[in-house]
């Protein structure tokens, strides 16, 4: 079953991101006047094939699945007829190839945007970066991190979630740097620790980094602190707000969310005191009473306060938040890139196809929005990828026509015949050495 979901999410994935790519070059070569010959999803022999529209666009779906293209009429590919020379690619102006050749990175990034997008509008749960007691040698140990400090900001950076900590860290890995880190601790001081990153190893800059560091999520449960607070809720008319923490329940002490939920639903209807610590560090008690609730037959308390942080924001405000998702994004797997070239990060870090089905079908079964910010990371891979200046890829074609827009005249015929060579070992370089690292990452875990 299991096997069956990954490789559905895989091709749904992967299908969603050649058609996004391939229409984005198909849209401008239309908008451009450029006739279309062929639209495929994939390579190799057609398993699907239709004809539509005035041009008789073949739309294709081939037997090898990683890729696809559009072809467009070309004298370079094959006769053209002579009323049909000025829908021509080859006799577009330079400015006009290069946005058609443009277009597909583009599209990329836009469906990254548009996914983060409604994720925002919607909301995205995370939990607080409460860290456990680093172990002894790390990074986090050196800078005197302590069990129940809660990571704050990173750098000039606020930070609300593990997931915009790793982030933020996994790029002052990268960097090698040192980076300052505010703390909120355990008795609700706020501290500073420095954190130094720059004897990071280029092999422990990878998906577990983290545990290099020596940060963890705190061990023993959800810490008892308020994250999210419904309106119109018993807690919200008692005062309570996100970042309170409670310490006692009628004077029973509380350490874990779990304790508190099961103190509050004891007492449906019942007066109860809450002893709060406030994010200020001020401790106080409120008295409240919960709602009555029915579940399963039976009365529970609830008072409207959740765990996780609802990371959420309005129409305008999420768009920004996205566009500026991608863009840090992108500028991140472009300098992950860069530094693998000169040896600073391992090459162990580049995915084949193998592991990337394996992310699809385990992201699928965390739920339909781990499954689309999947989606979107790829996308953005995607778009990053195709824009680098190797010949055969989006990026090496847009280095020709800068050259040519420089020059004055196109490229050479040589000049394109080996840049088609070169890129086509460089690529298929780096297909064997991702697909080494998925049968590595398969065999020996």
């Amino acid at each position: 079953m299991n096997l069956l979901i990954t490789a559905a999410a895989f091709v749904v994935a992967l299908g969603t991101l050649i058609v996004v790519h391939e229409f984005g070059h198909y849209l401008i070569a239309r908008l451009s006047g450029v006739k279309v010959l062929r639209f495929s999803v994939g390579f190799g022999r057609p398993l699907f094939t239709r004809k539509l529209g005035r041009d008789q666009t073949e739309w294709v779906v081939a037997a090898f699945p990683l890729g696809g293209y559009v072809k467009m009429l070309d004298e370079r590919e094959g006769e053209v007829p002579p009323a049909e020379l000025d829908r021509a690619f080859n006799r577009q102006s330079v400015h006009k190839r290069f946005a058609i050749v443009l277009a597909g990175p583009v599209a990329n990034f836009l469906l990254a945007i548009f996914v983060y997008w409604l994720l925002f509008m919607h909301g995205v749960p995370g939990s607080r970066p409460v860290v456990d007691a680093p172990a002894p040698g790390t990074p986090a140990a050196a800078a005197a991190f302590q069990s129940g400090d809660t990571i704050a900001a990173i750098g000039d950076k606020p930070v609300r979630t593990w997931e915009e900590v790793r982030l933020a860290l996994l790029k002052s890995a990268v960097a090698r740097r040192a980076v300052d880190v505010e703390v909120r601790t355990d008795n609700g001081t706020f501290g500073l620790r420095k954190l130094d990153l720059s004897g990071m190893r280029p092999d422990q800059v990878n998906s577990d980094f983290l545990d290099a560091v020596g940060l963890a999520p705190v061990k023993g449960g959800v810490r008892p602190v308020i994250e999210t607070v419904l309106q119109g809720s018993v807690a919200e008319r008692a005062g309570l707000h996100p970042g309170d923490r409670i310490v006692a329940v009628n004077g029973a002490a509380v350490n874990s969310w779990e304790q508190l939920v099961k103190a509050v639903r004891a007492n449906p209807g019942v007066p109860t005191q809450l002893t709060v610590r406030k994010s200020t560090g001020e401790q106080t008690v409120l008295t409240l009473t919960p709602e009555a609730a029915t579940e399963n037959g039976q009365s529970i308390g609830k008072i409207g306060v959740g765990p996780f942080i609802n990371v959420q924001y309005g129409v305008g405000s999420a768009l920004w938040h996205a566009v500026k998702k991608t863009w840090d994004m992108s500028a991140f797997t472009l300098e992950m890139l860069g530094r693998m070239i000169i040896g600073e990060v391992s090459l162990k870090n580049l995915s084949g196809p193998i592991t990337i089905a394996d992310y699809a079908g385990q992201s699928a079964q965390m739920g339909w929005m781990a499954y689309v910010t999947f989606i979107a990371v790829i996308s953005i891979s995607l778009g990053v990828l195709n824009l680098l200046p190797v010949p055969v890829l989006d990026g090496g074609h847009l280095m020709y026509y800068i050259a040519e827009i420089i020059r004055g005249r196109p490229v050479s015929e040589r000049a394109l015949e080996i840049g088609q060579r070169i890129g086509m070992i460089v690529l298929f370089s780096l297909m064997a050495f991702a697909i080494y690292n998925d049968i590595y990452r398969l065999v020996g875990g």
